[in-house]
């Protein structure tokens, strides 16, 4: 009798949910192949331009900086996505 117990590895994604490996890998490489083509650069390019390269003033409210946040880390994560897709595609 083996007194060893088999541990099954959770996985969390870049996102923060958990899922298998295999999935979460497969998600960045749909994202990556959406966001390859030249209509993909530039729908993130724009989506760059109005979260993550805009800056506010001081008068900005508390509501709105955490609006702006949240797109923010969703242009983020797409990004994150696509060089985790590039990163798997290396190690395969």
């Amino acid at each position: 009798m083996n007194s060893k117990k088999q541990t099954k590895q959770i996985n969390v994604g870049i996102d923060g949910y958990q899922r298998s490996k295999e999935l979460d890998e497969q998600i960045s490489q749909n994202v990556a192949q959406l966001f390859t083509s030249d209509t993909g650069q530039a729908v993130l390019k724009y989506l760059r331009t109005i979260t993550i390269d805009l800056v506010h003033g001081a008068n900005v409210s508390t509501e709105e900086l955490r609006h702006i946040e949240g797109q923010r880390f969703i242009v983020g994560l797409l990004n994150a996505r696509i060089n985790h897709a590039h990163k798997v595609k290396t190690n395969v």
